[in-house]
């Protein structure tokens, strides 16, 4: 896993943020959070994390979304203040809380560029929100993708369940990669 701080002034609070699967820090230089440091980690062909990253950090704010909702559960003892998922679940391979099986492999067996483009056109939702998009999209190569989402499954099925406890889930109606009903059903009982 790459951990980037965008921001680091040696604030006492950080914001943590755990991308999506295919991001790198471009699509959030832009975003500059007001008294804190600003972290994002991305690529998981590995789950590696140094905590010695943010040992000084008196508050840590987490956020994750889409894939990195499920990677967050690989840390369960991280010392956060408040933690909030967005458009993502602790399943990313899951009949009904996660991605569809179907889904999952036949992106992961059907990558290359035409298809990631295609990929992100539907993640974004519209047309208009596409090509802003491209101006700010991640740098990564297409097989350096594809060997992300093939570790993700590999290291999916053979983990354990998640010990993680998320304080928030915000389920946005729209998301067309983790659907909202999945989303709902695996945040049932859950603060949403």
């Amino acid at each position: 896993m790459k951990q980037t701080f965008i921001i680091r002034n040696n604030e006492k609070h950080l914001l943590l943020f755990f991308a999506g699967w295919g991001m790198d820090e471009t699509p959030f230089r832009h975003i500059h959070p007001a008294e804190c440091d600003w972290m994002i980690c991305y690529d998981y062909r590995s789950l590696e994390f140094d905590t010695t990253l943010i040992q000084a950090y008196s508050k840590i704010s987490l956020i994750a979304w889409s894939m990195g909702v499920w990677v967050m559960k690989q840390y369960p003892s991280l010392p956060v203040s408040q933690s909030t998922a967005i458009n993502g679940t602790l399943y990313p391979i899951h009949e009904t809380e996660g991605i569809t099986p179907s889904v999952f492999e036949g992106t992961l067996q059907g990558l290359n560029e035409q298809t990631l483009l295609k990929f992100q056109r539907r993640m974004c939702g519209s047309a208009a929100d596409y090509k802003a998009f491209q101006t700010i999209a991640p740098k990564r190569p297409v097989e350096e993708l594809k060997e992300e989402l093939a570790a993700i499954r590999q290291q999916y099925l053979s983990s354990l369940p998640s010990e993680f406890v998320w304080q928030t889930a915000i389920i946005g109606d729209n998301d067309r990669i983790f659907l909202p009903d999945h989303q709902e059903q695996a945040w049932r009982n859950k603060a949403v």
